[in-house]
């Protein structure tokens, strides 16, 4: 099998096989906008419906296809998990393209030497594993970026002077990298700048490198305007949207973290095992003077330094990065191979411990060999075991018949479970009938500071919150919820508002029904008085999933599901 197809392959398999959650802009980002679009039902979030979207419809169109497909055949009904495999079978492919990229990137910039140890380090990468093949803003950046990368043109003005093209399509995939996530952007002005100012005005090359930048960003800003005017159906430019929020108070609403978060906790996150390596690596390369490493160094220290001067920080911002990081590894790999071989060979015959051999092929030493690889088992656990139980209640749900399933509330943190592209039940489209708790950010205030979300509010005093919005029995007949949260609309924004200059209570009178099914973890049940209400009205736990001692504050004690029982 070739190296291209083993990538095809096992990105497809992982794909196919992840049965845990990790972010929900896996499925809220991406899979409910493409679902509500085919289907006309599915749960659009605040940057879809707010005043200023702030969401491009080109990453979720990736999944229009396969939904379109198996609504045009009348699968959908039948089989429903088809909904589910056929955008992780498009994410699986377009995940292959990080690793296929990432062989041409070291071509250029190390030699074909190097090459099977990057592939190897790139295959086996436990973030990798983790995030690459979901549906996910960032996984498709990070290959994006790594395609525009195999393009770049490393060898400066001699390169630009014959491959003009190639360049062509180095912009062509950062525009798009950018198209999917503003953000990328950082990474080319720093490597588009240095290129511009090795190549200098004298060169024929930098005025038509600024040309190609402009013809074709202005081409893709412009197809992305007109896509998501005629999504939205008013002028949408959703770039510039998500630009300003990310860079207001806003964005802290969902975590600030410290300047050096990415330094201390998502480079060691990121690359795991081999995290010594990409250091020694990147030791080599400023010791050696290795001009393309250096370059490549210097645009992962750049893109570090640019984000940890926002609040807003997590460990998938940097995925973009982690293919070079790998080339670092390998530089490093190869390098102590060779060492370790040298000395080996200046002992004698007869004293020799043959420990330096070429396992599989590649220039590893064993020792770093069997550290790397450790890598695996826990690419197992977090594709097979981590977090499933908010996978598996939304099957549970799916298998329940239609007559039995009148309503579901989620007393859970918000998003912290797929929805309609993970159940698909029509039934339960209508307001009210499947519910959540919301966590809609400060929109539109001038003090964010004290702002309290529906998740925030619930959770301070669940019984009291249950007391307070709930009515004292259940009906039976299980009506839907009229007001079981807020929709992010103008009206939202005028209301909090209004509260912001006035009470400053930031419970706005929702009201729930009792539904006849309600999903929780098991930390909930841990609250004051929880349980017992649950038992009064009627209540008894029917499924169970994930572990117990996963998860973190009120994502603890496993996914519960509750019925209540006539």
């Amino acid at each position: 099998m070739s190296m291209a197809w083993l990538a095809l392959v096992l990105r497809v398999a992982i794909a196919l096989s992840t049965q845990g959650f990790f972010q929900p802009d896996e499925y809220f980002q991406a899979l409910e906008p493409a679902h509500h679009y085919v289907f006309g039902y599915g749960h659009l979030t605040w940057e879809w419906v707010s005043p200023a979207p702030l969401r491009s419809i080109i990453y979720p169109a990736l999944n229009i296809p396969p939904f379109w497909l198996i609504k045009t055949l009348g699968l959908d009904a039948r089989y429903p998990e088809l909904l589910i495999a056929g955008p992780r079978i498009v994410h699986g492919l377009l995940a292959a393209i990080t690793d296929i990229g990432i062989r041409e990137i070291t071509r250029q910039v190390l030699n074909d030497a190097f090459v099977p140890t990057a592939y190897f380090v790139s295959l086996t990468s436990l973030f990798h594993s983790l995030s690459l093949s979901r549906s996910m803003s960032n996984s498709l950046e990070t290959s994006l970026t790594t395609a525009a990368l195999s393009y770049y043109p490393w060898n400066n003005a001699r390169f630009m002077q014959v491959q003009s093209t190639r360049m062509r399509m180095c912009i062509v995939f950062a525009a798009l990298a950018c198209a999917i996530r503003p953000t990328n952007a950082i990474i080319w002005v720093y490597m588009f700048g240095l290129l511009f100012l090795r190549l200098g005005l004298r060169l024929s090359q930098g005025p038509i490198l600024i040309r190609d930048c402009c013809v074709i960003g202005a081409a893709t800003t412009l197809a992305v305007f007109a896509l998501d005017s005629a999504f939205y159906g008013r002028p949408t430019l959703s770039l510039l949207n998500f630009l300003q929020v990310n860079a207001s108070p806003v964005s802290l609403f969902y975590g600030s973290n410290p300047w050096h978060y990415y330094l201390s906790q998502a480079l060691p996150v990121l690359c795991s095992t081999s995290l010594p390596f990409v250091l020694h690596g990147m030791h080599l390369a400023v010791k050696n003077d290795e001009k393309k490493l250096k370059t490549m160094l210097g645009c992962i220290l750049w893109t570090l330094t640019v984000f940890s001067f926002v609040g807003h920080k997590e460990w998938r911002f940097l995925h973009p990065l982690l293919p070079m990081l790998h080339i670092f590894a390998s530089r490093s790999l190869v390098e102590l191979y060779h060492r370790s071989v040298k000395a080996e060979v200046k002992v004698p015959r007869e004293k020799r411990k043959n420990t330096i051999t070429k396992t599989f092929s590649l220039p590893i030493r064993t020792r770093d060999l069997c550290l790397l690889l450790i890598a695996i088992p826990a690419s197992i656990y977090v594709v097979f075991f981590h977090c499933v139980g908010q996978i598996k209640v939304m099957s549970y749900l799916r298998s329940l018949p239609p007559e039995s399933l009148t309503s579901v509330g989620f007393l859970t943190p918000c998003h912290s479970t797929p929805w309609q592209a993970y159940l698909h039940r029509p039934e339960l489209a209508a307001p009210g009938r499947m519910w959540a708790l919301g966590c809609e950010p400060p929109l539109g205030l001038q003090h964010p500071e004290d702002y309290k979300d529906q998740t925030d509010i619930f959770f301070e005093a669940p019984l009291e919150y249950i007391r307070t919005h709930f009515p004292s029995r259940v009906d039976t007949s299980y009506p839907p919820s009229a007001f079981a949260s807020s929709v992010p609309n103008v009206t939202f924004v005028e209301t909090l508002q209004v509260v912001e200059q006035s009470s400053r209570s930031w419970d706005l009178g929702w009201r729930h029904e009792w539904p006849q099914y309600i999903v929780l973890f098991g930390a909930l049940l841990q609250e004051s008085g929880v349980l017992d209400l649950f038992r009064n009205q009627g209540y008894e736990e029917v499924w169970k999933g994930g572990f117990e001692w996963e998860g973190e504050g009120q994502r603890r004690g496993a996914v519960r599901v509750w019925k209540h029982i006539l």
